[in-house]
């Protein structure tokens, strides 16, 4: 099973989810909704919202109500890529201009403060403690993260602990709760939802890690934005990470890192993390979670809920997007 088979089989929800954040993103003020409605339009795979549906399988599976998890997931995603526009100057995200790009930095940062409110406001309608707590806390993980990427630009002084850490906050965190609020929701039992969980983390840990290593080898078409826009930001992930302490370029890298030049030579860096062992070391890592993920679920019931957060992870470790 793959991911337009999911889909397909959740064809209906998915799109009531899809018509569910457009409403719920609604306002009166024109350049706010134009703004908001801006990252909306230019799709996504929706995945955070399709673990939600998936978890709220394990109990009383009910969209109507799984929305209020859903929708809220997805908003704080974009909210994410709002911000994270700002703070990168990127200018094309999805292969669409930016909202700081088509607007301001300042309407992109309201924006993003906009949706994020909008979120919280919508997770409210249950009435159940534990998703307020699990959501605040993930959000309060989810900036530190983001503070560990703007701590660590340009900076080798890091190393695979604290990227471990880091892509946890900034990616798995959420993506580990849209599993387990989906089943916390659906009244699942303690022992589904705590599996949920850990499946979540496995799968965000490898779909980060996999992001990381498309930001090399995928082409600015497939990607939205050119190949290697993160390493261009001074951002240091896993494959460049690998490269500098352990390739087979590591001495080339080292040499620019001591003479303090190697952002002056961050193109041709570029292509040798490309041609390096990093790329196939990171993928062995990501496989590695989608292994944990499947172990945690490998002995739930095989029914198709089984089969489609199999499926998902399958995409996972093999996409081009």
């Amino acid at each position: 099973m793959n991911l337009v088979d999911i889909y397909f089989e959740m064809k209906k929800d998915v799109e009531y989810i899809e018509n569910q954040l457009e409403l719920s993103i609604d306002t009166g003020v024109r350049e706010l909704y134009q703004s908001s409605t801006h990252l909306l339009k230019a799709g996504g795979k929706r995945i955070r919202p399709v673990f939600v549906l998936l978890g709220g399988k394990w109990g009383s599976y009910d969209v109507t109500r799984l929305k209020y998890v859903a929708v809220p997931l997805e908003l704080i995603h974009m909210a994410t890529l709002v911000h994270d526009d700002v703070v990168d100057n990127a200018d094309k995200r999805r292969g669409r201009d930016t909202v700081k790009t088509k607007w301001d930095n300042k309407v992109a940062m309201y924006t993003g403060d906009y949706i994020l409110a909008r979120a919280l406001s919508i997770v409210t309608e249950l009435k159940i403690p534990q998703l307020h707590q699990i959501l605040a806390n993930a959000i309060v993980e989810m900036v530190k993260g983001e503070i560990e990427q703007v701590r660590a630009l340009h900076s080798w002084d890091q190393n695979f602990r604290m990227y471990l850490r880091r892509i946890k906050r900034k990616t798995a965190l959420l993506i580990a709760i849209s599993c387990q609020m989906g089943a916390i929701a659906s009244g699942a039992t303690e022992d589904l939802v705590r599996r949920m969980y850990w499946y979540g983390y496995n799968v965000g840990m490898a779909f980060q890690i996999t992001d990381d290593i498309l930001d090399f080898t995928g082409t600015e078409k497939q990607l939205g934005k050119p190949a290697g826009s993160d390493l261009r930001q001074g951002n240091i992930t896993l494959p460049a990470m690998y490269t500098a302490h352990h390739g087979i370029a590591r001495e080339q890298f080292q040499k620019w890192i001591r003479e303090d030049t190697f952002w002056n030579h961050v193109d041709e860096a570029i292509q040798l993390v490309r041609k390096d062992e990093g790329i196939a070391f990171s993928q062995r890592l990501a496989e590695r979670y989608i292994a944990r993920a499947r172990s945690i679920i490998a002995d739930l019931p095989n029914n198709s809920t089984k089969k489609s957060l199999i499926g998902v992870a399958d995409f996972i470790i093999d996409r081009k997007f």
